[in-house]
């Protein structure tokens, strides 16, 4: 057999050009599929009527995406989490240092009123929980109320030390007639091999622009929001301690979902019991199910190859017929404020 001639060497590079130029072809249009195979978030379950106005002597609950909560009952408002800049896929993918986005927190501040916030409560301390509490804080009179890590958040902003609290768990403070208690909890262990994504503490304070990845959980809590009207619990992360909520009731739970679907079915059924069935809750309304990397006022599920949300959603409804039948799982609308308690709330 002879050596190639330069017309066969030709004809291998083309092939090989050819062959190559396919293979990215194909593995980019099978990356966009993947990336645009998404859920609906239509036809998930029953969603609650959304408010034109606030009416007298009741508490209502805005959801801003992720597990971002405004809690006010037309005196004082309470903050869940504190996200809003929400960066891009391709700024966490590269781990891009990123700022919180004046505009949009001046556009939501001034849209939603935050003229009575008196409180600002992170569940934990990552970039989609904590990134835009400072700024927040800056603008208002709000305290700070979280672990030492949302702290150093807090002073990395420049936050006034007088506005940061840091919370001593199972205590209670009073903002207003809402009273919020912070109690230990767990992050779900949705990282690689059951861990915690981005564990660890902040031990200097954060200043930005900063990478996602430097936004580490710190502790994290269930919170309770008590009001004389009614009492909710925010889970906003899919983890939990067992026995941690014992003698904790509650009439309505903003459930964390994400990454149900990854932990299994015998998971998700204890998760469902110990803050559900637990605490005796009539209203679940889910949170933590969107696409946090989507622009500021946009409401999709994830893509399927990273959170499948309509198994998710049915899973739970399965765990809620067989354990709390006279329990109600409620979807909340982006950005439009429920009526969470009051003579006209919706009944289980």
């Amino acid at each position: 057999m002879g050596l190639p001639t330069a017309a066969d060497i030709t004809r291998w590079i083309r092939k090989a050009v050819i062959a190559s130029a396919a293979l990215v072809v194909t593995v980019t249009l099978l990356g966009a599929w993947l990336l645009h195979n998404r859920p609906s978030l239509e036809n998930l379950g029953q969603s609650v009527p959304p408010l034109d106005e606030l009416p007298a002597d009741s508490v209502t609950v805005t959801w801003f995406g992720v597990s971002t909560l405004l809690f006010d009952d037309g005196e004082t408002q309470v903050l869940i989490d504190g996200f809003f800049s929400r960066p891009s896929m391709a700024d966490l993918v590269f781990d891009v240092p990123v700022s919180s986005h004046a505009a949009r927190i001046n556009y939501v501040m001034d849209e939603y009123q935050m003229r009575r916030l008196a409180a600002i409560i992170p569940s934990h301390s990552h970039y989609d929980h904590a990134m835009d509490i400072g700024a927040l804080a800056n603008r208002s009179s709000a305290s700070i109320l979280g672990s030492p890590s949302s702290a150093q958040i807090a002073r990395g902003a420049g936050v006034s030390e007088d506005q940061i609290v840091v919370a001593t768990e199972g205590e209670s403070y009073e903002f207003g007639n809402f009273s919020v208690t912070l109690l230990r909890s767990r992050h779900a262990p949705i990282a690689w091999g059951g861990s915690t994504p981005f564990a660890g503490t902040i031990e200097q304070p954060l200043r930005q622009p900063a990478p996602a990845s430097a936004w580490r959980a710190g502790e994290s809590y269930s919170v309770v929001v008590e009001h004389p009207l009614g009492r909710t619990l925010v889970q906003s992360s899919a983890g939990f301690i067992e026995g941690a909520l014992g003698g904790i009731r509650a009439d309505v739970v903003m459930l964390g979902i994400f990454g149900l679907d990854g932990l299994g079915s015998e998971y998700t059924e204890r998760y469902w019991r110990e803050l559900v069935t637990s605490t005796g809750a009539s209203r679940v309304f889910p949170i933590h199910f969107d696409d946090s990397t989507l622009p500021l006022g946009e409401a999709r599920a994830y893509p399927r190859i990273i959170h499948d949300l309509g198994d998710t959603a049915r899973l739970i409804d399965a765990f809620r017929q067989i354990w709390d039948t006279d329990t109600r799982i409620y979807w909340p609308e982006l950005g439009r404020p429920s009526l969470l308690f009051g003579p006209e709330a919706p009944e289980a």
